[in-house]
């Protein structure tokens, strides 16, 4: 199963993130992992939770602005440099990260880091033959 994010389009004002989280909470939808991209008057808040499906409906049902897209988690060694040499990989074969961020949980004592590229197929294929491993949906969003 792939890994899918939620994404919310707020208004940059007080106020209106705790909104939009409530409304997950009123659901019981766990929050794994967010980030906020912030431009001057909108913010885009990117999100992993184990239920995605019912997050979007949720939250539009609420009038949100929402999506949900595919991303790859990635499982890497924390350890310094594997970050710069993963990213030489996807140097190596033109794969484009549009964003990235960090998984706030370990898996063992590995680090997961989220990627949005440009062409997921041909990078979920590269990074497969690389030997990365990548980390499924439900190995992370759970189901709490």
């Amino acid at each position: 199963m792939d890994v899918m994010q939620v994404s919310i389009f707020l208004e940059n004002k007080p106020g209106h993130l705790q909104n939009a989280l409530q409304v997950l909470a009123d659901r019981h939808i766990n929050i794994r992992t967010l980030t906020i991209a912030e431009m001057s008057d909108f913010g885009i808040v990117r999100m992993i939770v184990n239920q995605p499906d019912a997050a979007v409906q949720a939250l539009r049902e609420k009038g949100f602005t929402c999506s949900s897209t595919e991303v790859l988690a990635l499982e890497l060694e924390d350890v310094p440099g594997t970050l710069s040499q993963t990213l030489e990989t996807f140097r190596r074969h033109a794969l484009n990260i549009e964003y990235m961020y960090a998984f706030t949980q370990k898996r063992g004592d590995r680090a997961v880091m989220i990627f949005k590229f440009g062409d997921m197929a041909t990078a979920k294929r590269v990074l497969v033959e690389e030997g990365c491993n990548i980390v499924r949906g439900t190995d992370i969003a759970g189901t709490s």
